[in-house]
């Protein structure tokens, strides 16, 4: 168990567990992961429903919360049930819309709304949990290299290609890593610590990305990650991490959060270049 005081608030249990991180053991820290990137389930499920979903078993939970100085799963139950509680009446009402249409003929529009409020949902959350500090610090790395290389993979491609064309508009030297014809490496391999990256990957992470991002911590460029969860591989080396949940509809999930720090992030570079200029 943890010598330090249990955490009281959501944002101080996410800390917590990263800084643990490195002394969990392996279904510890899958259990740890899952439940940071599920907060709203967290709140609402069950034990063995939310085991169900993270793939351990129930005594694992209970595991984790004694790790974490908690006296079981329901005590740390009450962090994540906390953080709900300001956001109750916004999350029944997107549920509502979300499930208020169940005729078969109008099957097309029952898909648009449901995709449309998980999407608000996304947002929502975004706004609520975003630290702005974090991303202070991420315009900060990015405004002083002299190139920003772009790495993301899968789902997160294209926010590196949104990414990429607004540096671009915005005069700021950029290089996307993935490569049609298998010269990533040998891309990456040009990046010097003058220059910086962003890299992009969400569960289940690309191992491609993951293997990047361990290269450049090992040739000390700094790179700002925007990824899911505290127990993300990328934040280990990341010089800032930026932390973005999505929600799914029917299992399928979308990146409408991630596009808006997406896009807001070249702008606030360029903002802060042209100040220090």
């Amino acid at each position: 168990m943890m010598e330090e005081a249990k955490a009281t608030s959501f944002d101080e249990l996410r800390n917590r567990i990263a800084e643990a991180r490195e002394t969990m053991p392996k279904r510890l820290v899958q259990a740890a992961g899952y439940v940071l990137a599920h907060p709203d389930d967290t709140a609402l499920g069950t034990a063995a429903s939310i085991a169900k979903s993270a793939d351990v078993q129930p005594s694992t939970l209970v595991r984790l919360a004694h790790h974490l100085g908690y006296d079981g799963f329901s005590d740390l139950q009450l962090v994540f049930r906390d953080r709900l509680k300001t956001r109750a009446s916004t999350y029944e009402e997107r549920l509502h819309n979300l499930e208020s249409d169940n005729d078969p003929e109008a099957i097309e529009a029952t898909l648009l709304g449901g995709f449309i409020s998980a999407a608000r949902r996304s947002i929502d959350g975004l706004e609520a949990n975003l630290d702005p500090g974090q991303f202070t610090r991420a315009t900060e790395v990015l405004a002083g290299a002299d190139t920003i290389y772009l790495i993301a993979r899968r789902r997160s491609f294209p926010l590196t290609a949104q990414m990429a064309y607004a540096f671009a508009k915005l005069g700021i030297r950029n290089m996307m890593v993935n490569s049609a014809i298998g010269i990533s490496d040998e891309i990456l391999a040009q990046a010097t610590s003058g220059d910086a990256a962003v890299i992009c990957s969400f569960s289940p992470y690309a191992p491609e990305t993951i293997a990047q991002a361990g290269y450049l911590a090992e040739r000390q460029i700094p790179f700002v990650a925007i990824t899911d969860s505290a127990m993300s591989p990328l934040c280990k080396g990341a010089s800032v991490w930026l932390e973005v949940s999505e929600t799914d509809f029917a299992g399928f999930r979308s990146i409408s959060a991630s596009m808006a720090v997406a896009a807001a992030l070249p702008v606030s570079v360029a903002e802060r270049r042209r100040k220090n200029s």
